[in-house]
C-alpha cells in the first residue's frame, strides 16, 4: 500500500481543507504575512491545535510543488488519527485490560513506525502521541510501521499529562522507560498498563516522568548506556507480554 502525505498550496486550498475537516499535521506560513485570508487560515489551524511554522519565501519556494503557494502550504497526515476512547474502546472489544503506549516527543519516523509495528505485535490497544514538538503519522512512518498503522490505532493529544491523568482515571497505571529506574523484572505491570517512552535524546520529560507511577529500566550488559527508543519500547512491551500470559 502506498501512503503519502497530501500537500495543499493556496489560501483558498488550505482553507478548504482545513474546513473539510482533513488533518494538517503542520501549517507553513510565509513570516510577517498577515492579511485577512491567512488570519482566516490561522484561526482554523488554531481551532485544530495545528503546529504552526513562520518561514522565509525561500523555503516556501523549496517546499512548494506548484510553484503557486500564496504563502501558505499544509501537510496533512497521510492516515487517520483516532481518539483515545477509540483506545479504549479496543480493549473492551477484546475483553482485555488496556494497553496503552504513550510516546513523549517521538521525533524519528522510522523510531515511531517501528514502535507501532512492535505495538501491534505485541498486542497494545493503541499509541498515544503528542500534537506538538513530535513526529507525526507522514508517509515514512506509515511504510516504516509495515502495515500496522491500519490496525493500531494513533491518537494526538496537546497534552500527554492531562491525557494520563484521565486514562488513570480509567483505572491505568503508568510506566516509564528510565535507566536509573527499577528493573523491569521486579515490577509489577499486570492489568491496566501504560507504557511510556521518552524522546531519544532526552527520554522522557520531568512532568510526564512525575505522573508515572513506576519507573523501569532494561538491564544492559554493553559498554553504551542506552537503547533506540524503538527497540526499548519492543524490550518493555514484550516484558509487559510476558506478564500479561504468566499463568
Amino acid at each position: 500500500m502506498g501512503y503519502h502525505e497530501s500537500m495543499t498550496e493556496g489560501r483558498n486550498a488550505v482553507i478548504e481543507a482545513f474546513r473539510s475537516g482533513k488533518t494538517v499535521d503542520r501549517l507553513f506560513v510565509l513570516d510577517g504575512c498577515k492579511d485577512g485570508p491567512v488570519l482566516t487560515i490561522l484561526r482554523e489551524a488554531a481551532k485544530q491545535s495545528t503546529n504552526v511554522q513562520y518561514v522565509k519565501k525561500q523555503r516556501l519556494d523549496q517546499l512548494s510543488e506548484t510553484g503557486n503557494h500564496q504563502g501558505v502550504i499544509a501537510w496533512c497526515a497521510a492516515c487517520e488519527y483516532a481518539e483515545i476512547d477509540d483506545i479504549l474502546k479496543a480493549a473492551r472489544e477484546k475483553n482485555e485490560d488496556p494497553f496503552i503506549i504513550i510516546l513523549d516527543g517521538i521525533e524519528d519516523p522510522h523510531n515511531l513506525g517501528a514502535i507501532i509495528r512492535t505495538a501491534n505485535q505485541a498486542g497494545a490497544h493503541g499509541i498515544i502521541i503528542p500534537k506538538h514538538r513530535a513526529v507525526g503519522l507522514t508517509a515514512a512512518v506509515a511504510r516504516t510501521s509495515a502495515g500496522a498503522v491500519n490496525y493500531t490505532p494513533v491518537a494526538r493529544t496537546p497534552n500527554l499529562v492531562s491525557a494520563m491523568e484521565e486514562l488513570k482515571k480509567e483505572g491505568l497505571w503508568f510506566v516509564c522507560a528510565d535507566m536509573n529506574g527499577t528493573r523491569m523484572y521486579d515490577l509489577n505491570m499486570k492489568g491496566p498498563i501504560g507504557l511510556v517512552i521518552g524522546n531519544e535524546g532526552q527520554g522522557v520529560s520531568r512532568l510526564v516522568r512525575e505522573h508515572c507511577d513506576m519507573t523501569a529500566s532494561i538491564p544492559m550488559r554493553g559498554d553504551i548506556d542506552s537503547l533506540n527508543a524503538s527497540v526499548a519500547c519492543g524490550v518493555l512491551a514484550y516484558e509487559i507480554v510476558r506478564q500479561r500470559t504468566m499463568l
